[in-house]
């Protein structure tokens, strides 16, 4: 009798609703990771993705373990150099079994610089190509809702430069004329560039540009690969961030920004970077007490945390389907469903 006969399940397995049914498959199984994890899987994409404070690294690294896999961060603060327990690199993380899980997009810009969304998509996707061909699985993992939007939508964000000469001829079309003129270069996967004629003008001149420059990156399409998502009930969330604040500062929070400043790095400029480096600065230049500084630093997360969640749920509504694994079931639990996911695919 098979797993499904015993559990009464004789349903084709659907990523989106099938959580319980992995979960109940995967107990009545008695399967250990040796027995999930000796399956081939290969996927051109896996994503990990949750609010902060979830345990984002620590399960990526641990399914990276399982599959012979390589992690990409997606988030917006860890590219920066000398800022470790602000942007919650937890690089100890990567430590499984006295192995080092590789990673990548971390480290790469000097702080009190500005880095974009679209340096994040070229540098993903130079990061990216080598892995495949290293016979390892690449791992998506972060929060930054943006970054990880670009990858797995594949936004175009080509830096074409203006074309001056082109704008005035597209000038004279209407509108119905310009969608046609977009659709002879390429499918649209949405109408978003078509709903507003200055954006229709900039996707025709981008897509000219295209054509004379053959070293511009190629975009990958990765809307239909697995993406996890991790969290945990709203109480236990807020406890898990606040603890995580108070182990950080006695880490050394303050004394990195302390350092930063040090370094030269404008206390206007550490502000723009948000939560730890707003508060902490503003606390190192007198404008807040510590406590003023713990309060307001610690509810900021709290609504970022807020926030995070609102933009992954915007995510689904655009057709990224994320199976929700539940911190609460634990990291051993979470990853037998994870691999029982990725073996049925």
């Amino acid at each position: 009798m098979t797993i499904d006969e015993r559990m009464g399940f004789n349903h084709t397995w659907e990523p989106a609703a099938g959580i319980k049914y992995i979960t109940a498959m995967v107990k009545a199984s008695g399967l250990y990771f040796s027995d999930l994890c000796t399956m081939n899987v290969r996927f051109p994409l896996i994503t990990v993705l949750g609010p902060t404070a979830v345990g984002k690294t620590s399960f990526a690294a641990h399914l990276a373990s399982e599959l012979g896999a390589e992690i990409l961060s997606a988030d917006s603060r860890q590219v920066f150099r000398s800022m470790d327990i602000g942007t919650g690199k937890d690089l100890e993380d990567y430590r499984i079994h006295d192995h080092i899980i590789p990673s990548h997009l971390i480290d790469i810009a000097e702080p009190g610089t500005e880095y974009s969304v679209f340096q994040f998509q070229r540098d993903f996707e130079t990061a990216y190509a080598p892995i495949g061909s290293r016979g390892n699985v690449p791992i998506l993992c972060g929060g930054t809702g943006l970054y990880l939007e670009s990858v797995l939508l594949g936004y175009d964000l080509n830096h074409a430069p203006v074309n001056l000469a082109l704008r005035d001829e597209l000038a004279l079309l209407n509108d119905e004329e310009l969608v046609a003129r977009l659709l002879s270069f390429r499918h649209l996967h949405n109408s978003t560039d078509t709903l507003d004629r200055e954006r229709l003008i900039r996707a025709i001149e981008i897509e000219k540009h295209k054509q004379f420059d053959k070293n511009l990156h190629g975009h990958y399409d990765f809307r239909d690969t697995p993406v996890f998502g991790l969290r945990f009930e709203r109480k236990m969330q807020r406890e898990r961030i606040t603890t995580r604040l108070s182990q950080r500062f006695g880490n050394g929070l303050t004394e990195e920004v302390r350092h930063l400043l040090d370094l030269g790095i404008s206390a206007e400029r550490l502000k723009m970077y948000g939560l730890e480096y707003k508060y902490i600065t503003m606390y190192l230049e007198g404008e807040l007490n510590f406590d003023q500084m713990f309060l307001l630093l610690n509810t900021a997360i709290h609504q970022f945390a807020k926030r995070q969640m609102t933009w992954f749920r915007r995510m689904e509504k655009k057709g990224i389907v994320i199976t929700w694994l539940d911190g609460e079931d634990g990291l051993k639990l979470n990853l037998q469903k994870a691999l029982a996911l990725l073996k049925s695919g």
